[in-house]
């Protein structure tokens, strides 16, 4: 199969790519950041930005079958103005490009925050419930939008196999993502009276949840989780980290500070009540299991990134 990756130079899109190269599929890639270090054998990497004609001449040229659209910005410190161009502009230039150029299926991989984080939410989403996080946390609308735009896919372009994916935040040895950018210091922020559930997992999962997304032959929206979620203060202990208990009033002032790290306002609600996802269908579908516990992909996290004593 001859497979397109917008946002392949990514941590996740790398270990997508090596996946399908293994398993004989030719892949080609394209991405605004260069690949970094030596590009694998058999694999044709294009540094193009996504929404330029150039990006389309690649899907002329190669005529993919699939296309696995990974080329969103999902970090907070971006301006909102440019994720906004990136996020929602780019990935309907994905999908025109697939109706254009004859692309039998496109992957979106997508958020689990899509849902957001509320007091009055169920436990866990699933995937008809509707995008809380366009308030509870509006720094995310552009990203909430691109994931309705890939969804709206499966009614405009019938013929095309559309597949939305709402990953659970991703943790592992590249150090990459929000998740892991949140838990990097040796203080980790938490909001005085809160300890809300939190799920992940490993990067390696994740990678191959897409590559079985990619073999299903289904179409649809879907939730892909890991293992079972976690109180926020186990998780940033069992990754050698130190939690801090902020009082909400005073939280926006603390956070930048103290070796704390950046966040945007609508963060807090994240960092007060869980957004958990059901992801039973994805399993019943597609057969995929995750191979990494969670307290093995903390380790993992742990190990790549540990903390140094004051000693040291």
């Amino acid at each position: 199969m001859k497979v397109l990756i917008p946002g392949i130079s990514g941590a996740l899109g790398q270990r997508v790519a090596q996946l399908l190269l293994q398993a004989g599929h030719a892949v080609v890639g394209i991405d605004r950041r260069p690949w970094p270090g030596p590009v694998p054998e058999g694999l044709e990497v294009h540094t193009l930005d996504i929404r330029k004609r150039a990006a389309e001449e690649v899907f002329r040229r190669f005529r993919p079958h699939a296309v696995i659209h990974m080329a969103t910005v999902t970090h907070l410190t971006a301006q909102s103005e440019e994720r906004f161009r990136i996020n929602l502009l780019g990935t309907r230039a994905v999908f025109d490009h697939c109706h254009r150029h004859g692309a039998k299926r496109c992957i979106f991989v997508g958020r689990h925050t899509y849902y957001g984080a509320a007091p009055d939410s169920a436990l866990y989403h699933v995937e008809e419930d509707p995008p809380l996080a366009v308030t509870t946390f509006p720094e995310l609308a552009d990203l909430v939008a691109a994931d309705l735009y890939a969804g709206s896919a499966l009614w405009r372009y019938p013929r095309l196999e559309t597949i939305v994916l709402r990953f659970a935040y991703t943790l592992g040895p590249s150090l990459s993502g929000t998740f892991a950018a949140f838990l990097m210091g040796k203080r980790v922020p938490m909001v005085l009276g809160f300890d809300p559930l939190f799920q992940f997992l490993h990067e390696d999962d994740a990678a191959a949840a897409i590559c079985t997304a990619l073999d299903s032959g289904e179409r649809g929206v879907w939730n892909v989780a890991g293992p079972s979620p976690l109180p926020l203060s186990l998780i940033i202990r069992r990754a050698g980290r130190t939690p801090v208990p902020v009082p909400g009033p005073l939280f926006a002032a603390a956070i930048g500070r103290m070796g704390l790290p950046r966040l945007p306002p609508g963060a807090v609600s994240h960092l007060k009540f869980p957004v958990v996802v059901e992801d039973r269908r994805f399993r019943q579908v597609t057969g995929f299991r995750h191979q990494h516990d969670e307290l093995a992909t903390l380790r993992a996290f742990q190990a790549a990134a540990p903390v140094k004593s004051r000693r040291g």
